[in-house]
């Protein structure tokens, strides 16, 4: 693969890159930052790659490869809705508040296989291979947060 091919293909999936470092760390600047590092280490590996088919899935592992990596440098989880977000944001419903902050209060392990899966648009064999797990675990872990998000959704409606 090319300079020119690698550039495109990963101009083609800026947003997505963002939603998922977005999905892990919920921070702007660390988002940046682990796009920006998971970019330059795939561009140097990219030789590495036996099936340009599979150039997405790659990429993206690398990313929430790079993503965990921040979070164990820092140590943190990922942090609450801050008053900036919500300040930039006052135009969208407060269902959007309350579903932000039920996937955000979803662990990691189930929050990054739903948002593969169902924003994303990945089929379960891809969010596995991502992920590297099975996909029979995938599958376990999207029912388990589709019940927890439930679960987080409801107890919103009842307190208000």
């Amino acid at each position: 693969m090319s300079d020119q091919e690698y550039a495109e293909r990963v101009r083609s999936m800026e947003r997505k890159l963002y939603r998922i470092a977005h999905a892990i760390l919920w921070n702007d600047a660390d988002c940046a930052d682990a796009i920006q590092e998971a970019v330059f280490k795939g561009w140097m590996k990219k030789g590495g790659l036996r099936d340009e088919r599979y150039f997405e899935t790659w990429l993206v592992r690398i990313l929430i490869n790079e993503c965990r990596s921040i979070i164990r440098r820092q140590r943190l989880a990922p942090l609450p809705l801050d008053d900036g977000a919500a300040a930039g944001r006052a135009a969208e419903p407060d269902v959007d508040l309350y579903l932000r902050a039920a996937l955000m209060a979803l662990p990691e392990k189930y929050r990054v296989p739903l948002l593969l899966h169902h924003l994303e648009g990945y089929d379960l064999n891809e969010v596995a291979q991502i992920l590297k797990l099975t996909p029979t675990l995938v599958k376990s872990r999207l029912h388990q947060a589709r019940k927890l998000l439930r679960k987080y959704l409801n107890a919103g409606d009842e307190s208000a």
